[in-house]
């Protein structure tokens, strides 16, 4: 926590309310970013300091426990909570009040961000190095491919780690250092009175480190837009809607923090022969009403190859037959089936011999219906 969570308005930096989604503060994000990128704006200095002020923003936001201590410490500013406090060596509230540090230690500690603004809180970081956001994108894969796994690429366009410093913000062969007066933290103390305020280290901006020489294609973001590949490997019986994580290939992070994470998630191609149910292949087959009246043995494909299917005598339209082990594999989780499902076909023309001997079929069938009815 810093004392800029008072002063600033982050929600206004990126131009959203304090309503928006997580989605839609991404969204924000990126635009702004690829606005006031260093790279597409050279030499503008003004451009350069929104894009830190942009950055700033969104870690904060971007993360929901950090956004939630955001919002009550504005809200606690908003309501006039702070103006009761006196200035250095003061240790009172409006009219006199006298409070106790230590009361204030127990009711703020426990308070997340209320309690980090006053110095009493977790003494964890909230400039320096930082995690870089997590990227979502779709890959359209086939049926088989999905089925069988799969190795390939996906093609992301926008923020990447520098192709020059991977993502340090130094010149190669330059050394980066600790900040020797926040001791890496990015932040420092500001004392009143009884209160502490943290604020972005004097010496190192907030980054915690020291650079000799800044990156001369980043400018020591350690970020640049720019395309990329990134190999991903589909595992087999991966369903369509499904996400796959790839570690480390989302956007980089800031002042030589990791990078978030690569979300992708898959679209699988219909199948002109198969239905999907979880592992399990759905296949219609039709079959002759002579075949369904006295079985048969018929030939169905599978993924790998055909299999014969035997059709017991008096088999009705609609019946549903298993074929075990003949489903998708997965890497992990049982093996399916091949469940296949038989529709007797009803010829639309038939020669003179056919509907003769149909003709005498039905008559027959009517005397033997009859004959149980009496």
């Amino acid at each position: 926590m810093n004392r800029d969570w008072v002063e600033r308005d982050f929600y206004k930096v990126l131009g959203v309310p304090a309503t928006a989604t997580q989605e839609e503060i991404k969204k924000a994000y990126r635009k702004l970013a690829q606005q006031h990128h260093p790279d597409a704006n050279p030499g503008d200095q003004s451009a350069e300091e929104r894009f830190k002020e942009i950055s700033e923003a969104y870690a904060t936001l971007s993360d929901a426990e950090q956004r939630k201590e955001y919002d009550q410490v504005r809200r606690l500013a908003a309501s006039g909570g702070f103006s009761g406090f006196g200035g250095p060596g003061g240790g009172g509230f409006a009219g006199g009040q006298q409070v106790r540090v230590e009361d204030l230690q127990d009711l703020l500690g426990g308070m997340g961000g209320l309690g980090d603004l006053f110095g009493f809180g977790s003494s964890r970081s909230r400039s320096g190095p930082a995690r870089g956001a997590d990227i979502t994108t779709e890959l359209s894969v086939g049926f088989e491919d999905a089925a069988f796994g799969v190795t390939t690429e996906v093609v992301l366009e926008g923020a990447a780690a520098c192709s020059r410093c991977s993502g340090s913000g130094a010149e190669p062969g330059s050394t980066i250092s600790t900040c020797p007066t926040c001791g890496g933290r990015g932040v420092v103390a500001q004392n009143q009175g009884f209160f502490s305020f943290s604020q972005p280290c004097p010496q190192c901006g907030g980054s915690g480190r020291l650079i000799e020489d800044l990156c001369t294609r980043c400018r020591g973001t350690g970020a640049e837009n720019r395309r990329r590949e990134v190999k991903l490997k589909v595992p087999a019986g991966v369903k369509d809607g499904q996400t796959l994580r790839v570690r480390g290939k989302g956007a980089p992070g800031s002042f030589g923090g990791p990078p978030g994470d690569l979300m992708v998630r898959v679209r699988v191609a219909p199948s002109r022969i198969f239905g999907r149910r979880d592992q399990d292949l759905t296949l219609k087959v039709p079959i002759t009403y002579t075949e369904a009246a006295l079985g048969t043995k018929i030939d169905v494909p599978t993924l790998n190859g055909a299999v014969k299917v035997r059709i017991p005598s008096g088999t009705p339209s609609g019946k549903t037959f298993r074929v075990r082990g003949k489903g998708i594999t997965p890497e992990r989780g049982k093996q399916g089936d091949l469940l296949v499902t038989v529709e007797v076909a009803v010829p639309k023309k038939v020669s003179k011999d056919e509907k003769r001997l149909l003709e005498e079929l039905a008559a027959q069938e009517t005397d033997e219906i009859r004959s149980h009815l009496r």
